[in-house]
């Protein structure tokens, strides 16, 4: 049975899909808690409006940050087994188990091509990079991003390319319009960050094209286990690498971008270049065929929900 079929055998009428998110963005703002308390012990006038660390240790902010996300993963597991009547991971992949060897590949393909990168970039840009390298705060983000950090991003992709999808796809019985809603929905969830303010809306076009990749992937593959290692990798390099003083993350990264925030060649060749070289790259290794039907095609309740 295919990834979004089989949420067919739970409760699939619009308002469960409707009161699960509820119940999940619900349970998120008591996650937010423990950074309004710490930010109540911290004031700083001087505080530029960009950045949203008032003032707390970087990595405590980042941890801090990452709890509204750990619960909000946890609401929709009491969604999908309580309200939807399904076992948690059918909502995450088809297969039996959850296909770990799938997600550190997905995770090592985009940890190594963003570092490509950010080689290319330095070499091309050395004056827009200034090193930061602090040993003890340093060591304790890598050690908060590789632990914590694939919460936040397994929420989004839980809620994104697991629940959401399956949720547009058995309501509308479309395979398009669960991919083209859940990906649009995705790129303008981020239009609060930061980076959208400094460098421009049209910044929400990568955002966008991220959701439309990790849609056509989960689609694809039958299963969210390879977009939970490229999300997972994405943030995780973004925290540790390269940090600015307007970005979401505010980290003791490696280096500090000191130049003037704009939109480069680069968004426009991870979209046009990346984007199909990453599908490419999955589609043989895993054997991808039939992408018009996976993509386009009618949901179909299963024959032997039907009887």
């Amino acid at each position: 049975m295919d990834f979004i079929a089989q949420a067919f055998k739970g409760k699939v009428q619009w308002y469960h899909y409707f009161g699960g998110t509820l119940l999940s963005f619900f349970i998120i703002q008591f996650g937010a808690i423990p950074l309004i308390i710490a930010r109540s012990f911290v004031e700083n006038p001087n505080l530029n409006p960009t950045n949203l660390n008032p003032g707390i240790d970087n990595n405590l902010f980042l941890f801090l940050m990452i709890i509204p996300f750990g619960l909000g993963l946890w609401g929709l597991y009491i969604s999908i087994i309580k309200i939807h009547r399904l076992p948690f991971i059918k909502a995450l992949t088809s297969r039996p188990k959850i296909d770990w060897h799938r997600f550190f590949y997905a995770f090592l393909v985009w940890f190594l091509m963003l570092v490509a990168f950010l080689i290319l970039d330095l070499f091309l840009n050395a004056n827009h990079y200034e090193i930061n390298f602090k040993p003890i705060p340093f060591t304790i983000l890598v050690l908060v991003s590789f632990l914590f950090m694939p919460i936040q991003t397994s929420f989004e992709e839980v809620l994104f390319r697991g629940y959401l999808m399956q949720g547009f796809g058995v309501v509308t019985q479309s395979r398009l319009a669960a991919l083209v809603v859940t990906s649009t929905v995705f790129g303008l969830m981020h239009f609060a960050n930061p980076e959208v303010a400094k460098l421009g809306n049209i910044l929400l076009i990568h955002y966008i094209a991220t959701g439309f990749l990790f849609g056509i992937i989960a689609l694809m593959d039958d299963g969210i286990e390879l977009t939970l290692g490229l999300h997972a990798a994405n943030n995780v390099a973004a925290a540790i690498f390269v940090t600015t003083n307007w970005s979401v993350f505010q980290t003791d990264a490696l280096w500090t971008d000191v130049s003037e925030p704009h939109l480069d060649w680069t968004m426009y060749a991870t979209i046009i270049v990346i984007y199909p070289a990453v599908l490419f790259i999955f589609s043989k290794k895993y054997g991808w065929t039939n992408w018009k039907q996976k993509l386009m095609g009618k949901v179909e309740v299963p024959l032997e929900i039907k009887e």
